[in-house]
């Protein structure tokens, strides 16, 4: 029994609402030939409010490319320790009882990555894997998901910790005056977020089958033009209508599980936009209800990419859960266009059966083993 713990989910302190994001695009964009529809694109959005790390007057400057990710790399630091501290309590589990970090970001750039620096300095094993996924965007969420599901299937005794780190403001640029880019400067918000998965025990969702779809020729749908002043979003006005392509992949991901996708217990979506959930209701059969944590996390957070997904996990534990076994789908979309998407039964910690250790393929993991205390300086 794999189990997706409950998350933890930080935002920053500084926020702008809808308003005050409406009145900013007036203000700076009034001679805009196409600012009515942009006005009219962010307030069908249904974001009432967005937390980004710095003061909305530092965050429309633009410092260039180097002091922008050396704030990435800054915030990053000072914000994810405390989500991952929350996340291991949640989980009952503790640093050293983590074999591998699966750190997804695609605001910010770090080598090594922020998993080199988590183990140094917060008591994770040297021996801890480490997995940085950055270029899958807003799926990234739903693949961290995946990947630490592999790892448990194939190491019954491991445990995961995801994190992930997402601070798009600090990819605002002023220059970008397309339709697309002024829709993402009243869209994306700032998030750190943390769970734990478990090879054995735990309370939250027992992750059972996973897969991933790619669009085919919908690379450039959403993708970054990388530039001397850093990264440049371009969001094709194709991308809202990507869930006719992909309910099907959900409904086949079910099907070879032998459940109905639009007959599920749970959703955990995510939010890139209204117009996702709105399809993905449609295709699915399903009402809008079921999609209602990722639409909490829309509203009070916008969208805050491969965050996403951990957030809605958070609000489906806020709720209280679920009767044990209820059945639910998990679904990150990102640029590709891709699907990572994973099915789950809900377990309020049910006692697990003795597993079948001969049934383990893969070999080649070295088991945890005490390491000597370091010291810093």
């Amino acid at each position: 029994m794999v189990t997706l713990c409950k998350p933890a989910v930080a935002v920053p302190e500084y926020v702008i609402t809808m308003e005050e994001t409406l009145d900013l695009a007036r203000a700076r964009h009034a001679d805009h030939p196409q600012l009515p529809l942009a006005l009219r694109l962010i307030g069908n959005t249904g974001v009432t409010r967005r937390h980004i790390v710095q003061p909305i007057e530092q965050t429309l400057e633009h410092p260039g490319f180097e002091e922008r990710n050396a704030l990435y790399e800054a915030e990053a630091k000072a914000r994810v320790p405390a989500v991952v501290r929350e996340a291991l309590a949640s989980a009952g589990l503790g640093p050293g009882d983590i074999d591998m970090i699966v750190y997804v970001s695609c605001t910010g750039f770090m080598m090594p990555s922020l998993t080199a620096w988590l183990i140094n300095t917060m008591g994770f094993p040297s021996h801890t894997r480490q997995l940085p996924i950055a270029q899958l965007g807003c799926a990234a969420g739903g693949a961290a998901v995946n990947r630490a599901h592999d790892f448990c299937t194939a190491y019954p005794d491991a445990n995961v910790l995801i994190v992930s780190c997402e601070f798009c403001s600090l990819c605002y640029q002023p220059t970008d005056l397309g339709v697309g880019s002024l829709l993402s400067n009243g869209l994306f918000g700032d998030a750190v977020a943390a769970a734990v998965v478990r090879g054995r025990g735990g309370t939250g969702i027992v992750l059972e089958r996973n897969d991933a779809h790619l669009v085919p020729d919908t690379e450039d749908w959403i993708a970054y033009s990388v530039r001397a002043t850093g990264f440049h979003f371009l969001l094709d006005k194709r991308v809202p209508g990507t869930m006719e392509p992909l309910a099907p992949a959900l409904r086949k991901l079910a099907g070879a599980h032998d459940w109905d996708a639009g007959e599920l217990d749970f959703y955990i979506i995510h939010a890139g936009g209204p117009r996702i959930l709105d399809d993905l209701s449609h295709y699915l059969e399903v009402p809008p209800e079921a999609f209602r944590f990722s639409r909490s996390t829309l509203t009070e957070y916008g969208n805050i990419a491969s965050a996403v997904v951990l957030d809605a996990v958070r609000r489906l534990f806020d709720e209280g859960g679920l009767a044990e076994g209820a059945r639910g789908i998990l679904a990150g979309f990102g640029p590709g266009i891709t699907a990572e998407m994973c099915l789950g039964r809900w377990t309020n910690g049910a006692a697990e059966p003795e597993p079948d250790l001969s049934a383990r393929r893969i070999v080649g993991y070295a088991p945890r083993h005490p390491e000597p205390a370091r010291s810093r300086a």
